[in-house]
């Protein structure tokens, strides 16, 4: 894939410098030296070491460590878990030899990086793996920069610290200024086995929520709902074998939620000169939390995202998935503490540091936010639906174990106006928002999103290269999108009908303070590769929550007989489909996704895309990365447990 360069800018260095100079300025107040050259700044900037390329060396063993308080066995690289600050150049051939002392073999995938698919670190579909007691040498060329991290692609053991911050400083000046730079890398901590929590999960979907909804909420929904809407819901939740407050499946209740290896206790401290401009490379490194990130007090402006640069958002608060990367700047004026909090997205807990001017300071802990519930837009085209009189049964590939005698008559917020008597029984991917006595009988890749006791085996992989026959008339005012033209596609960088680009996901109150949402990013400048797709093709994001089993497609990784077939330096639209009620960050290796939040030629590029429950995403693609990739969620034990492919380019 053509690397992501730096923007480049109206001024060249030299002439920054010489006006510079004629303003009395020094390069520093330019911005023109990076922190990383100022040693203070590099040493408080990530406390778990820096190695700097091109050219190094790792060793991945097991150690005793403390973490939050107690002794642990994680795994280190180079001493330290999580590991070192990786520093390498765009423009450089890095040379990475990373040594294998486990008893296990193991294995380094460079997340986001554009490199060829053997040095990818996959192992069983880019390379073999690293043995015990084997070195493995990673050779590739640098051709972007950014801010990106590394972990395992071995087993679970992303889970045992095995992850690390991995920073690319531009060949060129990048669009934006600061004095001082710091690493913020959030990661979960259990001291269970992972197997023991992959287990547990299997036991039950709910083991690790101890934050169900009680008796006395259900009086509070009365009041608020009145008990005939509150009875209704809950009787859904209940047939669905399901709860609204399934926001994680792993929570506070096993997690030690870490910042940069350290517990909210240990006081962790970034330092800062009152005035001075910082950059926060802010990583999501963790198994399987989200977390949603705000400095009290002070005004955060993301000016990149997944490491490659965005047009500068002001937020107060932003929710970064698992895998996800931004970078904000902050200019703290006065000689305090501030919180660097980061609470995780179900509520159960939070990381935390602190922001000061010398260390040993304190700032208050922000009040903690309560749990929220999932609410009927999680289930996508259900949310707006009136079911009642509707034949489910006969739903080809859907198991709705206990289902029958359901009654979804107090489905709120329906309008059925219009869609009487339409035959979608060869519809495949749509939603059915308001099909009054529809006869699902041959619907396939239906949007009843988020029955997570769905068998959604017999659900196909849509590939709409040919669309010209497909009648999109009656589709117009689904979600509040305006479909495209009979026999067309969406117009390149348009928003995909049923995408949620507005709205931040489950618990985020927009009225409290300003949070970023995926509408908001705009790529610096327009990306190369101008063409229009030429195929579209569509994948469903399923899953059995009861049984814990996580798929593309109603297919398990271990059912799938081939890859997904991309064609060599083909363009195409990608569509994601999420029919479940979990958030899932989907990553796909080797290639850009350019997502297709509305913002026309500015469509931002990410590594990583959250598709949250019962949402449509679509993204661009340039296939020009050739060989094998992997692309799955980026949700540890989701992976683990299904939820990967292989895509082949050829």
């Amino acid at each position: 894939m053509a690397a992501a360069k730096s923007p480049s800018l109206p001024l060249s260095r030299r002439q920054l410098l010489k006006t510079g100079a004629a303003l009395g300025l020094g390069t520093a107040a330019l911005g023109l030296r990076p922190a990383w050259a100022n040693p203070w700044g590099q040493a408080a900037g990530y406390p778990q070491g820096v190695e700097t390329g091109p050219d190094l060396a790792l060793a991945i063993r097991r150690d005793t460590l403390p973490i939050a308080g107690k002794t642990a066995r994680p795994i280190s690289i180079n001493g330290t878990s999580p590991g070192p600050l990786i520093r390498l150049k765009e423009g450089q051939d890095a040379v990475l030899r990373v040594t294998n002392l486990l008893e296990e073999p193991t294995s380094i995938h460079w997340h986001g990086m554009i490199l060829p698919p053997g040095m990818d670190g996959v192992p069983g579909v880019s390379f073999a793996g690293i043995a015990p007691g084997e070195t493995f040498t990673y050779r590739f060329p640098v051709r972007q920069s950014g801010t990106y991290w590394y972990h395992s692609h071995s087993g679970l053991q992303e889970q045992l610290g095995h992850a690390g911050p991995l920073v690319i400083d531009a060949a060129e000046r990048e669009p934006f200024r600061y004095d001082r730079e710091h690493v913020l890398l959030l990661t979960d901590w259990t001291f269970e086995d992972p197997a023991s929590v992959f287990r547990n999960l299997k036991l039950g979907e709910g083991y690790y929520n101890f934050q169900e909804r009680t008796v006395a909420d259900f009086f509070v929904d009365v009041e608020k709902n009145g008990f005939a809407d509150t009875a209704a819901q809950r009787a859904m939740w209940a047939q669905m074998r399901m709860s609204s407050r399934d926001i994680a499946d792993v929570t506070g209740s096993t997690y030690s939620y870490l910042l940069n290896g350290h517990a909210p206790s240990d006081n962790w401290t970034a330092l800062f000169k009152p005035g001075e401009t910082l950059r926060l490379r802010i990583i999501n490194g963790s198994a399987m939390s989200y977390f949603d990130m705000r400095i009290p007090g002070l005004k955060m402006t993301v000016v990149a995202a997944d490491g490659q640069p965005v047009q500068p958002v002001p937020v107060d608060e932003f929710r970064i998935g698992v895998a996800e990367t931004y970078d904000v700047l902050v200019t703290p004026k006065d000689d305090g503490a501030y919180s660097l909090f980061a609470e995780s997205m179900d509520r159960s807990g939070f990381a935390l540091g602190t922001l000061a001017p010398r260390l040993g300071m304190t700032a208050a802990v922000p009040a903690r936010r309560q749990i929220a519930d999932r609410g009927m837009e999680a289930m996508g085209a259900h949310g707006d639906m009136d079911m009642s009189g509707m034949d489910h049964t006969q739903m080809a590939g859907i198991d709705h174990p206990g289902m029958q005698g359901m009654d979804h008559s107090k489905m709120q917020g329906s309008d059925h106006s219009g869609m009487q008597g339409m035959d979608h029984s060869k519809t495949q991917g749509s939603g059915h928002s308001g099909m009054q006595g529809m006869d699902h009988s041959k619907t396939q890749g239906s949007g009843h999103s988020g029955m997570q006791s769905m068998d959604h085996s017999k659900t196909q992989v849509s590939d709409h290269s040919d669309m010209q026959s497909m009648d999109h008339a009656q589709m117009a005012g689904m979600d509040g999108m305006a479909s495209p033209e009979a026999g067309t596609m969406l117009p390149v960088g348009v928003a995909q009908p049923g995408s949620r680009y507005d709205q931040a996901g489950v618990g985020i109150d927009p009225s409290e303070r300003r949070v970023l949402v995926y509408r908001d990013l705009k790529a610096f400048t327009p990306w190369p590769d101008r063409r229009p797709p030429g195929r579209e093709l569509e994948l469903h994001l399923t899953g059995n929550m009861e049984r814990y089993m996580w798929s593309f497609v109603g297919k398990k990784f271990s059912e799938v007989t081939g890859p997904i077939h991309f064609e060599k330096d083909e363009r195409l639209r990608l569509i994601l489909v999420n029919d479940t009620m979990m958030e899932h960050p989907i990553h796909l290796h080797g290639m850009w996704m350019e997502l297709e939040n509305g913002a026309g030629e500015l469509i931002p590029r990410k590594h990583t895309l959250n598709v949250k429950p019962g949402e449509r995403v679509s993204a661009l693609i340039t296939a020009d990365a050739e060989g094998s990739w992997a692309f799955h969620c980026h949700l540890l034990y989701h992976m683990d447990a299904g939820m990967f492919r292989v895509v082949k380019v050829a």
